[in-house]
Formats: structure tokens, sequence, C-alpha cells
């Protein structure tokens, strides 16, 4: 366990390695999982603001859904989350699934093109990092939690690039903690590995 400001981080998210590898997964982690993606409370006025601009990427069920259930719905489990579309596999409502099956963000769509300055849930960004805010105490626990077959590729391609989970996500860890908390994380990680590569010479 690693404890960098007060946030508890599992060795799993230093140590693993990890990258997405698209042409394999095709975006599986928008329409694998028990609900849809987690949403801190700041981001549902975000997304408020974000739906009109981001409609032309929405596919007609998506919107359909979103109209039918609002554009964030609350789960007892996950609390705040985007609603799925049952009928395609519980597809998050602001994705699309494209004719080679890849799966699209609306969101991510529309940041790209200059049109929101938002780029998705934070949540999403950090997968396969899961932080859960403690219940008492004030402080996050960061976990890596791959899914055992969606994410096969990217641990595959994360080992052949030599590339650790938190060095893949820099951005949304940058993005959700700061560059400080982001630099801390790096030296305690290179640490860490510098002194197992002693212990196992």
């Amino acid at each position: 366990m690693i404890v960098v400001d007060n946030i508890l981080i599992s060795d799993d998210v230093v140590e693993k390695q990890f990258v997405c590898d698209l042409d394999k997964c095709k975006g599986g982690c928008c329409e694998d999982g028990d609900a849809g993606a987690p949403l801190e409370d700041e981001e549902l006025k975000i997304i408020e603001e974000m739906v009109e601009k981001v409609k032309p990427y929405l596919s007609a069920a998506g919107l359909a859904e979103i109209e039918k259930k609002g554009k964030y719905v609350f789960h007892r489990e996950f609390g705040w989350v985007t609603p799925t579309l049952p009928s395609d596999n519980e597809i998050c409502v602001y994705a699309t699934r494209d004719q080679t099956g890849m799966i699209k963000c609306a969101f991510e769509q529309a940041f790209y093109a200059g049109i929101i300055p938002w780029k998705k849930p934070i949540s999403c960004h950090l997968f396969p990092i899961i932080i859960e805010k403690a219940k008492k105490g004030g402080y996050d626990r960061m976990n890596y939690e791959a899914r055992p077959k969606l994410c096969n590729p990217a641990c595959s391609l994360g080992k052949k690039l030599k590339v650790t989970t938190y060095e893949f996500l820099r951005e949304p860890l940058v993005r959700k903690y700061g560059e400080a908390f982001y630099e801390a994380l790096d030296k305690v990680a290179k640490m860490k590995a510098g002194k197992k590569a002693t212990t196992e010479k």
C-alpha cells in the first residue's frame, strides 16, 4: 500500500502494466459492468450543460433512454451513474457502436472536435483505476481493477511496452488530483521499483 496525501493507493496501481488496446477490446468497458459510469457530484451539472452539445454523437436509442430516465440515474451501490441501454448489452447511453464494433464516447468525440471542454467522466478516464471515498476519515482508496478477460489485451500491451498503469493514466490522475500528486506518486513508485529490483538480484 502507498500513501500520498490522503489517498491510499494499491501497489497494483504502480506495479501492474497496462495500456489500452482499443483495436482488440473495442472500448468494451463502456458496456461491461454492473451499472453505468459512476459520476461525481460536480459532474452532474456538467452533464446537464453538455448534453445538448453532444446530441449529434448520440444514438437514437440513447437519446430516447435519456428522455425516459434522465441524464443520470441513482444506483443504490454506486450512487449517481450514467444510464445504460438494456436493449444493447447495457451499453452507456452516451456511447455508440460503429460498424466495426468499436464503442465511442459522445463526450470524448465532442471534446476532440472542439465542441466541449470536458473530455468524459473521470471514472471512465481513470479506468482500470477505481477510486472510492471512505465513509469516514476523508480519504480516498485507489485500486487497480482491470477486467479479467476484457482487459487481457491491455495487460499484454502494457507488458510489451513496459508501461505501468499509473504511467499510462498520467493525464486523468493529474486531472483528478493535480501535478504535485502525480509527481509524488511517481517518485514513490520509482523508489519502490528500485528496491524490488535490488532484492531480486
